[in-house]
Parts: structure tokens; C-alpha cells; sequence
């Protein structure tokens, strides 16, 4: 959700830079160790690493300080292309130089691949932690879904053990992510984390749930012609929990390392375009629908192709996608869509 991504990240800037400023204007590190759990591979990747960076650096002159050296942790499963981000280094150091004319700290940066669901460095070695839209992903389909027929994610038609199998793997995971943070936290170091989220205390609420429920449509209208098996429709779930700000929030309470300075829920539009209706009329209403569609696709395709690929199969994933823009260009032609954002900011306990 590339463009999706960009956006939320630009919303939540505020956040990082008020978790930054207290942390370094309270600590002063010489070395300012920075994670970023689920950095992807792409244009994005290292957007908030140079935020960081940037606004200390813009501290140490204000405060008449040296710059620190940035040890820079980019984390995400081992599939991720960290060769990409490996070559694009040297770009994206030469951009930091010439954005802070004053100079820069020294930047040293190391890919981590691994799951954040357990450990992934040594204790008491972070400073700042980000992550933005990787959380909502649980490490695996919970158990005992099987009577999810129809759906493939929760929906307003799924059983209400389904719904508490959802909640329950999402409470073990972020439960089981904020204990290994908490030990790799210096103690007064912060987290800011952005979920795919939503307002409403319904887990199986439009706003969360609908993108989903679009897919299922389209699978089953392919099921329906016989080009793939409704048993195979029905067997298959998502491994995402989209929650609300209080059940975060209880988690990091109940877990007890970290204090919560900052929560804000937001949203960006799925698409990307919908703000150019009102102020540019060189597109039609039905360009800006079908242009959305195809990138709310291409942003699907981007996190759900790999999973489809494994349950139906790579001949089918074509068709599966066609058959999902059309779905998603009928739909957004006559309702207006978006994504809920859930954002937390926290300090590690002393």
C-alpha cells in the first residue's frame, strides 16, 4: 500500500517528531540506535529513518550539540528484498548530505530479517522504535476458523468464535511483541506504532473489514463460474487484525514496560486521488473511481498476492485481481471509502 503507506506516514509525522525531540533532548545519546520493524523494500523505506535524523540533527544545532552516530536497524521477514535496500544506500545517504548542509552524524545501517514476533536484538540496544502498518499482520491464521464459510477475513456474517479467534491471536502477538520490545528498549526510549486500525468497537465493522469482504466477493464469483473451488474460497482467512485504539491500549496497560504518551486515529481515502474531484476538473468522475480502483488493486495485490498464490495458486491470480477491480470500481463508484489509522506513542518504563 505504497501510496496508502506515504500518506499515513506524512499524518503521523507530528507523532515521530514529538517522541524524537523528548528522547534526545532528555538523553543526549552518542549513539542513537533506530528500528524500523517492517520496513518493506520500496520508495518508503527509508522515509522515516531520515525524519528522525533530520529533526536531531536540527536539535543538535538548536541545542549546540555533536551529532550522535545512527546506528539504523531496518527489520522485515526474510523474504524482503534487502538488496534493494542495500543498493539504494548510497543514494540515500548522499540525500541526507545535501538536505543537512551542516553536516550529518555518522549512519551506519544494518538489515535485520526476522519476524518482530520474537527477538530480533540484543537488550537494552534501541532508542526509537517506529512501525506503521505491519502490526495489524498476526503471525499466523488463528485457530478453530474453520466455520468461517464465505468469508475469508471477519465479516458481518462470521460466527462469533471466529471474531474472539481474531482477537485472541491479535492479544497473543502484540502481547508477545511488546515483551520482547520491552526488553530491547533503553529504559526512556520510545515506540511509535501505526496500525491499519478502526473507530468502531465491532471488529467486524465496514471500516476495517470491507476490503476483504470485496476480495471474498470476487473469489466467489470465481467459484461461482467454476474456475476456482468453493471449498477452496472457504477454507481460506486472512492473518490480519485491523483493532481499535482501546484494545491497543489495553494490551500495552496490561503488558506494563511502556507508558503511553500520544494516541490520534485517522484516515486517508482509499483512494488516492478522490481529493483532485474537488479541485481539478480536468478528470471525470469515473476516471477518478477507475484510476482508484486500479491503484487500491495494485496496493492489495502488493500484501495479499503472496498468500493467494499459496492457497489457489499462481495460474488463477490474474483473473483473481481483474475480477477484484471490477468489484472495487463498482463499489467505490457509489460509496465513499477509507482506511482508520490507530496511532501510539509510548515510553519505555525506567
Amino acid at each position: 500500500m505504497l501510496g496508502k503507506q506515504q500518506k499515513v506516514l506524512t499524518l503521523t509525522k507530528p507523532i515521530r517528531e514529538e517522541a524524537i525531540t523528548n528522547l534526545h533532548s532528555r538523553m543526549l545519546p552518542p549513539s542513537l540506535a533506530i528500528a524500523d520493524l517492517g520496513c518493506s523494500s520500496g520508495p518508503n523505506t527509508f522515509f522515516v529513518v531520515s525524519e528522525v535524523i533530520r529533526t536531531v540533527e536540527k536539535l543538535c544545532r538548536h541545542l549546540n550539540q555533536q551529532s550522535p552516530e545512527y546506528q539504523v536497524f531496518l527489520n522485515d521477514l526474510p523474504g524482503n528484498d534487502f538488496n534493494n535496500i542495500f543498493r539504494s544506500l548510497g543514494s540515500f545517504k548522499d540525500k541526507l548530505s545535501r538536505e543537512m548542509v551542516s553536516g550529518v552524524g555518522p549512519c551506519f545501517l544494518s538489515g535485520i530479517p526476522g519476524s518482530f514476533y520474537g527477538r530480533l536484538f540484543p537488550s537494552k540496544s534501541l532508542h526509537f522504535v517506529h512501525s506503521s502498518y505491519s502490526l495489524m499482520w498476526l503471525s499466523q491464521v488463528p485457530e478453530g476458523v474453520e466455520n468461517n464459510k464465505g468469508n475469508i477475513y471477519m465479516a458481518s456474517t462470521s460466527p462469533s468464535n471466529v471474531l474472539k479467534a481474531y482477537y485472541q491471536q491479535f492479544q497473543r502477538d502484540f502481547s508477545l511483541f511488546l515483551q520482547c520490545r520491552a526488553k530491547e528498549v533503553v529504559e526512556g526510549g520510545c515506540m511509535v506504532l501505526t496500525f491499519l486500525g478502526r473507530r468502531s468497537d465491532d471488529p467486524s465493522s465496514n471500516e476495517c473489514c470491507l476490503i476483504w469482504e470485496l476480495m471474498a466477493t470476487a473469489l466467489k464469483d470465481l467459484a461461482s463460474k467454476g474456475m476456482i473451488k468453493e471449498e477452496e474460497v472457504d477454507s481460506f482467512n486472512i492473518p490480519q487484525y485491523t483493532p481499535c485504539l482501546s484494545e491497543v491500549e489495553e494490551e500495552v496497560v496490561k503488558e506494563g514496560s511502556f507508558i503511553i504518551n500520544h494516541t490520534e486515529v485517522s484516515a486517508v481515502d482509499w483512494n488516492a486521488y478522490s481529493d483532485w474531484n474537488t479541485m481539478d476538473n480536468e478528470f471525470s468522475e469515473a476516471e477518478i473511481v477507475s484510476d482508484g480502483a486500479y491503484n487500491v488493486t495494485k496496493c492489495m495485490r502488493a500484501v495479499a498476492e503472496p498468500l493467494l498464490i499459496s492457497h489457489f495458486g499462481e495460474d488463477i491470480i490474474e483473473q483473481i485481481f481483474r475480477s477484484y477491480q471490477e468489484v472495487l470500481t463498482d463499489h467505490m463508484s457509489k460509496h465513499k471509502t477509507e482506511f482508520i489509522n490507530v496511532t501510539v506513542s509510548m515510553t519505555r518504563r525506567a
